[in-house]
């Protein structure tokens, strides 16, 4: 196998085509975007082994030069008493600290990355169908132009097209809970630094850090029906603010504060899963990140879940003997691991803010440094 399409300029597409290209393949990156930020306004926040995944790619110094570290957590009550205060991850190695930024600076950052290395990101490429034939799969896209190779990865994301041709049964499910994101510089918080602040609220999940210019990034995560799609679309940050300031009101912590004093830079999204157990592949073409394992944001483990999938992914590709072998190692080796995530974000979604669950393992597990690191054989983990 020599050229492989990916479908989706995101995280997941985007970091697919650097540890592809360091494998030895020829990459052609396609992204139905007209630019390269997708989703300017919502932040994440990437874990130890996302680092740890964009460490194996050389792609960290493009990261680290974003956001802010975070290196602990606080963990507060309704009543604002403090319940624990815990390091996170490899505090101590700056390129496994968790790091806190903005999803389209991420997305920016990786492509032009991806640029620099000489790899061709196509923008303005919208995946109409895909045609499997014995020698390669062509890619056709909605502006009459096509692109064939030996591999198709759909990169795609949560309402992923690739996906909606594999596996047409396959959908995107509610997972209980209606999620806000915003920003805000109004409010003088006296912090910790690098630390993010998760809040055990009465009526709301809510978490919050502070950059080091003062900016407090925050997000609440709201048991409820989903908020139908026109509201999602035609909402304004005024009517969210007004929808989400009387729950947090309710406890004595920051929170109502925080919001209140946001302005424009408000946010919301319905939490969403695709069910496990769904196909990943057909023939040629493979599902990766969000557009095969979606998992509400309640664990934080998307992107750096993603980030992983294109290691072990150009890993498995690069290792086995033939490319048949090479996805079905991929799966076996991802899907535990993924649907782990999915089932437990899952589990705290619907259980409301006073649910309890384990994160999907961090970096400091051996298995998993093992499998991302980029000189061992993946064969041998």
């Amino acid at each position: 196998m020599a050229r492989v399409l990916v479908i989706g300029g995101g995280i997941a597409g985007t970091a697919t085509a650097l540890a592809l290209h360091k494998a030895g393949f020829d990459v052609e990156v396609y992204e139905a975007h007209p630019d390269s930020a997708e989703d300017l306004g919502a932040f994440l926040t990437l874990a130890g082994n996302g680092m740890l995944a964009l460490a194996q790619v050389d792609a960290s110094p493009a990261v680290t030069a974003l956001g802010f570290p975070l290196t602990s957590m606080r963990v507060l009550d309704d009543t604002g008493s403090e319940l624990a205060h815990v390091p996170l991850g490899e505090a101590a190695d700056p390129l496994l600290q968790y790091r806190c930024l903005r999803r389209g600076d991420l997305n920016t950052a990786l492509q032009t990355e991806a640029a620099r290395r000489g790899i061709t990101v196509r923008h303005g490429m919208r995946i109409d169908s895909v045609e499997d034939e014995p020698g390669g799969v062509t890619a056709h896209f909605t502006d009459g132009t096509a692109a064939t190779g030996d591999l198709l990865i759909g990169a795609d994301g949560l309402n992923s097209t690739v996906r909606r041709l594999l596996a047409p049964d396959t959908r995107p499910l509610y997972a209980g809970q209606r999620v806000f994101y915003g920003y805000t510089a109004a409010v003088p918080l006296s912090e910790p630094d690098a630390c993010i602040t998760m809040v055990r609220g009465s009526a709301a999940a809510f978490g919050y850090a502070v950059s080091p210019e003062g900016e407090t990034y925050w997000f609440a995560r709201v048991a409820g029906e989903p908020l139908p799609a026109d509201e999602l679309t035609d909402g304004t940050p005024a009517a969210w603010r007004d929808l989400l300031v009387p729950l947090l009101r309710k406890d004595a912590t920051p929170a109502a504060d925080i919001v209140a004093a946001t302005g424009d830079d408000v946010m919301v999204t319905n939490a969403t899963e695709i069910p496990t157990g769904t196909p990943w592949r057909s023939g040629r073409t493979l599902l990766i990140g969000d557009a095969a394992h979606a998992a509400s944001p309640a664990t934080g483990q998307g992107a750096s879940m993603a980030l992983e999938d294109a290691v072990v992914l150009a890993k498995s590709l690069r290792d086995a003997p033939d490319t048949e072998t090479a996805l079905s190692l991929y799966e076996e080796l991802r899907r535990p691991r993924v649907e782990h995530n999915i089932t437990v974000s899952g589990n705290i979604s619907r259980g409301g803010p006073s649910a309890r669950g384990t994160a999907a393992p961090g970096p400091g597990e051996d298995e998993l440094v093992r499998l991302l690191e980029w000189d061992i054989d993946i064969r041998t983990t």
